[in-house]
């Protein structure tokens, strides 16, 4: 099954035609969405969006880019709301060292409580890993998590092996798209397809064909045709696993 593992559908950019971009999709192939929180404010949006429909779940967690505006209050609600046993992950949290006006010992510290809060719930993460992923690593090896998610992975092979080694999988998606992207091109061929999913972090993050544009979650079609052919082998066995490994590491079971 083809599974869109990080695509933010309650985002403001959709709401004027969110229905119909999710139905384009699933006409298309696409059979499963995962919608990650940022903050807050969007835990209820995107536990709704759950409730709506089958092909959709959703995960909670406070971004690094968002812990600027939020309270120690925003993790208590957090344990609340996991403790409800609908995530099916702890996300979108990590470390962004990209983004410089953004204390990063205050990132430093939502993420660590937020990798505690994984623990305790035995829920996977979804990872932000921007330019940060050596300081991610020692955390998640400090702590000791069940594994999940290096979205949007753009790191070394070493770096990839000890995801791996940690229960992780490894999210490819737009950037994948373009023939510039040598490194990110090089892993996803070589890399073993069981490591791997697919994602679109819908709006962000358009490929080389919707440059400039809105991406959109259709775009996973294509995104696993590319995949296939950088591999060379048929399009069919990477949805079959790239959906797979994505019910293993985030235990949804529909």
């Amino acid at each position: 099954m083809l599974i869109d593992t990080h695509i933010h559908l309650d985002a403001a950019e959709f709401d004027a035609d969110r229905p119909q971009l999710i139905e384009t999709a699933r006409k298309a192939g696409v059979g499963g969405f995962v919608v990650p929180a940022v903050d807050r404010a969007s835990f209820d949006a995107v536990s709704s969006l759950a409730s709506a429909h089958d092909d959709v779940c959703f995960a909670l967690g406070i971004h690094p880019l968002y812990v600027m505006q939020a309270q120690e209050a925003d993790l208590e609600l957090l344990d609340f709301r996991l403790g409800e046993g609908r995530a099916v992950a702890v996300g979108e949290i990590g470390l962004d060292h990209f983004v410089t006006d953004i204390d990063q010992a205050r990132q430093l510290a939502f993420f660590v409580a937020q990798l505690k809060l994984a623990r305790r719930h035995d829920l996977p993460e979804i990872l932000h890993v921007r330019r940060a992923i050596d300081p991610i690593l020692k955390q998640l090896r400090r702590i000791g998590v069940k594994g999940g998610i290096a979205h949007v992975f753009n790191g070394s092979l070493q770096q990839a092996r000890i995801f791996m080694d940690l229960g992780f999988k490894l999210g490819f998606g737009g950037s994948m798209t373009f023939d510039g992207s040598t490194r990110i091109r090089a892993l996803a061929a070589t890399l073993p397809l069981e490591a791997i999913v697919l994602e679109t972090d819908a709006p962000d993050i358009p490929p080389v064909w919707a440059q400039g544009q809105r991406n959109e979650p259709v775009n996973l079609v294509r995104y696993a045709e590319i995949l296939a052919g950088l591999r060379g082998i048929d399009v069919a066995e990477v949805i079959a696993t790239t959906g797979r490994n994505a019910l293993d590491v985030l235990d949804w079971r529909r």
